[in-house]
């Protein structure tokens, strides 16, 4: 197949260095945890893998996983990374599930919350409610210390972001009588409610709950401080100083977060100097700044393009007696891009690396995002080639808009071959990617690759989107390619089937 035989001549333009090579060889040799480390990740990234390429729903999951994974291998941590791995690779929600019943029945140990709350998430992220609500029912009537405050939070918010207001009040109360039985819920299980509204942003649906409900449940500072960045979220900075100083006149005393929530409202709507004023204030109040407060003020002085600012900040924070951290260095980065110092940021990308500081997503997404306005496609595909180098794999929005960006530069086959290299690394690329990728490819006449990245998508248990396949429909009769036609669209509805259940 073309795709494939295309894909596998890109891995090859990136071997792993030898310097490299001899580096994890000569670690293994260092120490048996070191070979017993490489191992675990190895069988790590194997079932990820085995899980995201299996035939699905063609083929049933369970014996695949008796064949490839013997019960002694089930160790908790090895059971969070692989769940972790689903999670990040966008994996079929229904996968993960399988992946988790099996180490619920076959381990000799009991399911961690970790576990239990990365299933849940990959399942109510792909809106399979009905399955994490059965998978509750089940955790609450087996396991039910594994129930958590993360897990019900996981479970409101999505409810909040894809259902009604009273779907949200349905399930608090479901999980009040039904699920956490035996536990008396008061103000933490309250806030969890107020944050599931506050973080998608629904003010209006948060403060008719704590009208409702807050003579029922006693409010805290924490209540106050969710509902404040519930605000800030919103980006309604006069909502947030109403409310803040409505707390002030009730009593409430603000803490740190009090005080990192307005800073960074302020300094996300540009306005800087109202963040300095509040940031001298807090330590007025005696309360010490935090990293986060550092970062934030730096991300701050980079809205408003004042790059010096931002670099006093940074070099105060030995003299703070913080050490930096990823996040801190990723807004500096930020900070300089805005300013059109690209080559300043890649210094400092470069000096991270000297300081053994991990470079993150956010990393990559903010100097992609910098290298494509000023250095076009020469300097952003100099940073993929080092990122697929590293073994490093992006978020969905840094996959998206690099798609996006190798479309755009008629660069088809840089675009492929990043999608090759998140198969290859088991991860199954978000809907989006494949519908830009798709797109282009149609356009280009090279619908037959197209058709191969809709069938790998599917073969792991993922739809493509409704106007993807009409325009690979189009694309494939005016081929001639009947056969391939009718063989997505027997994929599909095989996979609508088992979704329907």
């Amino acid at each position: 197949m073309l795709l494939l035989a295309r894909l596998k001549s890109g891995t090859n333009q990136f071997p792993t260095p030898l310097k490299l090579k001899f580096s994890l060889v000569s670690a293994a040799k260092v120490s048996g945890q070191c070979v017993s480390s490489v191992e675990t990740d190895v069988n790590i990234d194997r079932i990820t893998r085995i899980i995201n390429n299996h035939p699905y729903p063609d083929q049933p999951l369970q014996p695949a996983l008796l064949q490839n994974i013997p019960p002694p291998l089930l160790s908790t941590s090895f059971v969070e990374n692989v769940l972790g791995h689903l999670f990040g690779a966008h994996s079929n929600g229904l996968k993960a599930l399988e992946f988790f019943n099996y180490s619920l029945h076959h381990s000799q140990l009991r399911p961690s919350s970790d576990a239990f709350e990365k299933t849940l998430h990959i399942l109510t992220r792909m809106r399979y409610f009905d399955k994490a609500w059965e998978l509750m029912e089940k955790i609450s009537s087996m396991h039910p210390s594994l129930l958590t405050l993360k897990s019900m939070s996981i479970m409101l918010s999505k409810i909040a972001k894809f259902q009604s207001y009273e779907d949200v009040l349905v399930a608090f109360e479901k999980m009040e009588t039904d699920i956490f039985v035996g536990r008396k819920f008061g103000t933490d299980e309250f806030n969890v409610l107020l944050r599931a509204f506050c973080t998608q942003r629904q003010m209006k649906e948060a403060r008719s709950v704590f009208i409702k409900m807050h003579s029922r449940f006693s409010p805290n500072t924490k209540t106050m401080n969710i509902l404040l960045l519930g605000f800030k979220e919103a980006g309604d900075i006069t909502a947030v100083e109403l409310f803040y100083h409505e707390l002030a006149r009730r009593g409430f005393k603000p803490n740190s977060i009090t005080y990192n929530i307005r800073i960074d409202a302020y300094c996300k709507r540009g306005c800087f100097a109202d963040g300095l004023r509040l940031f001298e204030e807090m330590e007025r109040a005696k309360l010490s700044p935090a990293l986060q407060t550092i970062t934030t003020l730096i991300h701050g002085a980079g809205v408003v393009r004042n790059p010096i600012k931002a670099q006093q900040l940074f070099d105060e924070i030995h003299l703070r007696n913080l050490l930096p951290d990823t996040g801190v260095y990723n807004a500096l980065m930020s900070s300089l891009i805005r300013s059109n110092d690209v080559q300043s940021a890649v210094a400092l990308m470069d000096e991270m690396e000297e300081k053994h500081i991990t470079h993150d997503h956010m990393t990559y997404h903010t100097m992609f995002s910098g290298l494509m306005r000023t250095s076009g496609i020469e300097g952003t595909s100099d940073l993929y080639y080092k990122m697929v180098d590293r073994n490093f794999v992006p978020k969905t929005r840094t996959v998206v808009m690099l798609i996006k960006f190798f479309c755009a530069n008629h660069q088809l086959d840089l675009g492929l071959h990043l999608w090759g290299y998140l198969v290859e690394k088991g991860y199954c690329p978000h809907g989006h990617a494949l519908d830009l990728l798709l797109t282009a490819l149609c356009s280009r006449s090279r619908a037959i690759e197209a058709f191969e990245c809709s069938l790998q998508m599917l073969e792991r248990g993922r739809d493509m989107s409704e106007p993807s396949f009409r325009t690979l429909e189009t694309f494939l009769l005016q081929a001639g390619e009947t056969d391939k036609l009718s063989k997505l669209k027997q994929m599909r509805q095989k996979l609508h089937n088992l979704l329907a259940l």
